[in-house]
């Protein structure tokens, strides 16, 4: 794909300085950008690449100092944005699939929706609807009484459980599993494990994005719902009988127990851990690695595990740094008072 600089500019309503005949080619990193790309300068740390960068135009913020003259740039307010709104518009990847393979196999009383390819090895049960403009890539395993809707997109060795509903536009990426079995068993007189049913589904609601061998379990009762928008990284484990918030991002590695209630607009980042049966606020970030411990209440940024408010968390790490130092500091003082204990005595003797 090529198009010339003074495309993109209009479409990010940007501010072009220099040639707007540049054809470009690509887009790239600063630190990678050859002649004919188009690359971005948005983090301070990345100026240092400015002065070498061989790209042909650069989208920068309002007001960037620019020494080179070489070179074309775009101002914008977001440079970030930018670069990825013109990515969407001009690199987006088209699907490699078209029609229904012959080694597909789709039941009979499947319902198959307008404009849907499906690659090689598909499974579709008993029951299933799929509507327009669905996407379903080799070794999918669909089972019964599945509904997607339209213009989803699912990759390679996904697994859909019985039941479970897919929204508008998801997208879910190769071995990922929906609908599995929740984590469910009680002991019984003889203290033996044994399995409680788990006879609810999962709901994947409009716009959702899953990443790759996630799984996402079907509810004991009712449904585990994942909220329109919420957009989840790969190898996350969701419990049963969860709901996560809209637009909610959740990070790789996390795992969040049953019948927990995840706020809208959260972000959860890597490895973060929830335990069952609480919530969290609207507009909570969790930072990687922390363990939720109870409901959070408030709006606000938490770090640690447990995990506190950010600020009181950064005050008690910088103390555990320092103990080292309290405790000689306390000897000390233990023995200053030591000491002045024993010449009051000494006073106190006369």
């Amino acid at each position: 794909m090529s198009f010339k600089l003074t495309e993109a500019a209009n479409l990010i309503n940007g501010n072009l300085i220099g040639d707007s005949d540049i054809i470009i080619n690509n887009l790239a990193r600063i630190e990678e950008a050859k002649e004919g790309d188009l690359t971005f300068l948005y983090l301070p740390s990345y100026q240092k690449y400015f002065a070498s960068t061989k790209a042909s135009a650069i989208l920068v913020k309002i007001g960037f100092n620019k020494t080179r003259k070489d070179i074309a740039y775009i101002e914008v307010a977001d440079p970030n944005k930018a670069f990825f709104n013109i990515l969407n518009n001009y690199f987006s990847p088209s699907f490699p699939l078209e029609g229904i393979d012959s080694t597909a196999f789709i039941h009979s009383t499947a319902k198959i929706g307008s404009n849907v390819a499906i690659g090689k090895n598909v499974v579709i049960s008993k029951g299933c609807k799929i509507g327009n403009n669905v996407k379903i890539y080799h070794n999918t395993v669909l089972l019964n009484e599945i509904e997607i809707d339209d213009d989803s997109l699912i990759f390679q060795n996904v697994s859909i459980r019985e039941k479970c509903k897919i929204g508008k536009r998801s997208i879910i990426h190769a071995g990922t599993v929906i609908g599995s079995d929740g984590f469910g068993f009680f002991t019984d007189e003889k203290n033996v494990y044994q399995k409680i049913p788990q006879i609810g589904i999962v709901i994947i609601e409009d716009d959702v994005e899953i990443g790759a061998n996630v799984t996402i379990d079907r509810a004991a009762l009712g449904a585990t719902i994942i909220k329109r928008g919420v957009k989840i990284d790969n190898l996350v484990q969701i419990a049963h009988n969860v709901i996560v918030g809209e637009d909610t991002v959740i990070s790789a590695q996390t795992g969040i127990s049953g019948s927990t209630k995840i706020g809208n607009h959260n972000i959860l980042a890597g490895q973060v851990g929830i335990v069952g049966h609480i919530e969290t606020s609207d507009n909570v970030i969790v930072m990687a690695q922390s363990g939720i411990s109870k409901t959070i209440t408030k709006p606000g940024q938490y770090f640690g595990s447990p995990a506190k408010e950010f600020r009181t968390s950064l005050k008690l790490e910088a103390h555990m740094r320092n103990l080292p130092d309290y405790v000689e500091r306390i000897v000390q003082l233990e023995n200053k008072i030591k000491d002045l204990e024993e010449e009051m005595n000494r006073i106190k003797g006369k």
